[in-house]
């Protein structure tokens, strides 16, 4: 499959990790770096499926292999109170958290005066602020690439991203919200769910669909932006 997309929707490797942290629910000061590592490395081979993997994700991991490597070594009786080979990576992840900790109270406390000083004419910017990891949305494609491929299916070039991006439109706009695996048709392709996720994600990044959550953990809803008229650019 030769399909390549340049998204701007990823964010970097470390805030993969703590999404993979913050998933499994684990201490981030005892990171369990074989199953984190295993994770992270599929995460990768999803991301490989629809567009080019970043220079920093590959850097990153092979820094895990090397840390899991290390930690598979037998440990000699002199090197008891050596460093732990996690803690380099644990010092950047609490770094990094800080400053995604603090960019998200500013984005609140925006949100917060915005709506006590409403602008006539909102910007793009106001919308989606509460909008799912770009994560999220690729652990709910893992499970549905999981699912066996069929037999026979269409020519890779009958599927295209601008039709998708209709269809998604057209389904979404008609059940107002939809489940996320609900978007892909049954016995289909992983060419056409790829393709599917795609269109997808450019409809989030234009602002013309919502990716969100009811609750914690809770199933990917999909639902149409009212705010904005999706008509004049897709149908």
């Amino acid at each position: 499959m030769d399909i390549r997309v340049s998204l701007p929707v990823f964010e970097g490797p470390l805030n993969l990790l703590l999404h993979l942290i913050k998933q499994n629910k684990v201490d981030i000061y005892d990171i369990p770096i074989a199953l984190i590592t295993k994770q992270y490395l599929e995460y990768l081979e999803v991301i490989k499926e629809f567009d080019e993997v970043a220079s920093e994700f590959l850097v990153m991991a092979a820094t895990l292999i090397y840390i899991k490597s290390k930690m598979l070594l037998p440990q000699r009786q002199s090197e008891v109170m050596q460093e732990d080979p996690r803690q380099q990576l644990v010092n950047q992840l609490i770094e990094y958290q800080k400053f995604k900790e603090a960019s998200q109270y500013l984005k609140e406390k925006y949100q917060i005066w915005s709506q006590a000083f409403p602008r006539k004419n909102k910007s793009e910017e106001d919308f989606l602020i509460d909008e799912l990891s770009i994560y999220d949305l690729i652990t709910a494609l893992k499970r549905v690439l999981q699912k066996p491929e069929p037999k026979i299916y269409l020519p890779k070039e009958t599927i295209k991203v601008e039709d998708k991006i209709k269809e998604l439109i057209k389904i979404i706009k008609e059940k107002g919200t939809i489940i996320f695996d609900e978007i892909f048709k049954e016995n289909t392709s992983k060419m056409e769910i790829i393709v599917t996720f795609i269109a997808l994600l450019e409809l989030i990044k234009i602002r013309v669909a919502k990716a969100f959550q009811e609750r914690p953990f809770g199933k990917i809803l999909i639902t149409i932006l009212e705010e904005k008229d999706v008509s004049r650019s897709y149908l």
